[in-house]
Parts: structure tokens; sequence; C-alpha cells
């Protein structure tokens, strides 16, 4: 059925929905903050980030019931995409960062869209942003061309970094 929807073979794997998937929407939709315009205090982690770790995409990804949408990008055009190609619905699955060396290598992602055409995802971190009640609504994620790999220290700066988000969220 998937392959026939999106007119094409459907090889990658879809992320498993988390156990908590009703509750997690409630609290994402009980923010009232999907598909509202881009907001500062949001755009300046997204910006901070692309520099920071020297990716040419940095996003703030809220993952809803069919798709990822983003509050914040940085060196992406496109506001959302389908859920079940979406990186960050495996990675708010997680509860440190989800990497992704490279995508051309990793079954999971080879033959996923958004890896075999535009934005050509390479390299993905990304880590989970939690409310207070614990559910994980999206992420703060890093997409690259190219395969990388991050250290210890970037893989806990980006954690800091995803901590710090998750206090935005809290006063929204």
């Amino acid at each position: 059925m998937r392959a026939w929807l999106l007119r094409q073979a459907c090889r990658w794997e879809t992320a498993r929905l988390p156990d908590d998937e009703e509750a997690r929407l409630r609290a994402l939709h009980g923010l009232c903050i999907l598909d509202t315009a881009s907001e500062e205090r949001f755009d300046r982690y997204t910006r901070i980030a692309a520099t920071l770790f020297d990716v040419p995409i940095a996003l703030v990804s809220l993952v809803d019931s069919e798709r990822q949408w983003f509050k914040s990008r940085q060196g992406l055009y496109v506001t959302e995409t389908p859920r079940e190609m979406a990186f960050c619905a495996h990675a708010i699955l997680q509860d440190s960062v989800f990497l992704v060396r490279d995508a051309v290598q990793d079954a999971r992602f080879a033959d996923n869209p958004l890896v075999t055409s535009e934005p050509h995802v390479r390299f993905y971190a990304g880590v989970p942003i939690a409310l207070a009640d614990g559910s994980r609504i999206g992420t703060l994620c890093l997409i690259d061309h190219r395969p990388r790999e991050f250290d210890a220290a970037k893989l806990a700066l980006l954690s800091d970094l995803g901590k710090m988000l998750e206090k935005e969220f809290a006063e929204s």
C-alpha cells in the first residue's frame, strides 16, 4: 500500500510507533505550535547548531501522526515531510542522540527518498525533545550530504542544546 501511495519502492525501514503515541500526540497538539510562523527563539537554535557542527541543514522537527513538521529550519526549504520517511520518527524512540553516520550504507535508510533524492541525507544526528511529562515530541537534528562521525564531546554538546531547547517548549 505504501509503495503504491508514494509511487515508489519502499524498502527503507519505517519507525515503529512509540508506546505512548496517543499521549505523545495529545501533548504535541496541546502546545498549539504546529503550522505556526517561525520564531526567533527556535531559529536561534538551528542557526547555532548549523554553525557549531558545520552542517548544511539543522532543524527543529515536530513528529505528528502523519508528518514531521519543521518549526525551524536552516538549509532546507520544505516545511514538512511524510512521517514514514522521517529519520526523526526513529530518533523520538531514543533517550539520547540517534546517529546515522552514513545513510547510504545503512539498510534502514539506503532507499529512503530523503537519501536517494533531495535533500540527499547521508549523515543524521537527532536528539529527542521531550516535554515535562516525558513525551518526545520531536528533535533538534543535524543533516549533512556527506558521511560524518561525531565524537563523545559533540554528542554531548548536541544533547545539551536539546535540553536547552526543551525549555523553549516548556514556555510555549
